[in-house]
């Protein structure tokens, strides 16, 4: 028996994990433990903040819900998210349209509408247009790609935000014609704050940051042999573009709506964005973050 110390319990710990049979599941646990101890001495972690951390971490686990993706915000506002998925993209065999995160509102199964369809219920501001093409990196158009879009309202809110996320509004899919173009219409999201109700919004608080997003539109975009894109494009007179708490916008995903005589449909402002996607590779492990349902069902 060894008689250990803040040193020595590292070493002893990664023995007695030592004969883990999944040597990815050791890879990462190994280094996770390496990195938390080293973690608790570099601070010199109290008794007292350890259980303050604990407590913290059973909130978030507690206000998850079928709508609300407490942990995924948590990633997210700590850069987390935004790092796994530079990681992913590094990884690809080529890069097609700058990604961006999937964020804790996205939701499966959002109802498949036909191109140039309303995606706002009831709209109560102007209403205007998107509209591009789904290519591969050398230009050539992916006939009746999937393109599932989702915002938040006028007002701010996600459809998960109101009503315990009974109804579906301001998020559709829509499948690209035969010369991978797509098209839809709908109302300018208002920049938001992330939820500030929870242990979450209590921590970005204390940290004295804003906890707004700018003004965007997400996409998840996918056709068969090709790298499935998780992105989203930006407002740029949105007075958080520079400041995004998530640290999800690019420069190459800024967008504005403007009056455009090649928009398919007249009269309205438009954004016109073109989405390439990269060739898939065996190895494509997916995307970060779900369906908050799925990872409810999941822990079931």
């Amino acid at each position: 028996m060894q008689d250990l110390d803040e040193f020595t319990v590292t070493d002893a710990a990664l023995a007695q994990m030592a004969n883990t049979s999944d040597p990815r599941l050791k890879e990462i646990m190994d280094a996770a433990v390496r990195h938390l101890h080293a973690f608790a001495r570099e601070v010199n972690l109290t008794p007292a903040e350890w259980l303050t951390g604990i407590q913290f971490m059973t909130a978030v686990g507690q206000a998850c819900t079928p709508v609300r993706q407490e942990f995924i915000l948590l990633a997210d506002v700590l850069g987390l998210s935004a790092v796994v998925n530079a990681l992913h993209d590094r990884k690809a065999r080529e890069l097609g349209s700058q990604s961006s995160l999937l964020g804790p509102f996205y939701r499966e199964a959002a109802p498949e509408l036909p191109n140039g369809a309303l995606i706002a219920a009831n709209p109560t501001a102007p209403v205007i247009t998107l509209y591009g093409r789904v290519t591969d990196n050398a230009g050539q158009p992916l006939p009746h790609a999937l393109v599932e879009v989702w915002q938040t309202s006028e007002h701010g809110l996600y459809d998960l935000q109101q009503g315990n996320g009974e109804a579906m509004d301001l998020r559709a899919s829509f499948r690209c014609d035969a010369a991978g173009n797509y098209h839809f219409r709908t109302v300018r999201p208002l920049g938001y704050s992330i939820p500030m109700d929870g242990p979450v919004g209590n921590m970005v608080k204390l940290q004295h940051r804003h906890g707004f997003r700018p003004s965007h539109i997400h996409f998840l975009i996918s056709a068969d042999g090709h790298r499935e894109l998780v992105t989203a494009l930006y407002f740029g007179d949105d007075e958080n573009i520079g400041s995004d708490t998530v640290f999800g916008v690019s420069g190459s995903l800024v967008v504005g709506a403007k009056v455009d005589s090649g928009s398919p449909i007249p009269g309205l402002p438009a954004v016109h964005y073109d989405f390439r996607l990269a060739k898939a590779d065996p190895n494509d492990t997916g995307r970060v973050g779900a369906d908050p349902t799925k990872l409810m069902h999941a822990a079931e």
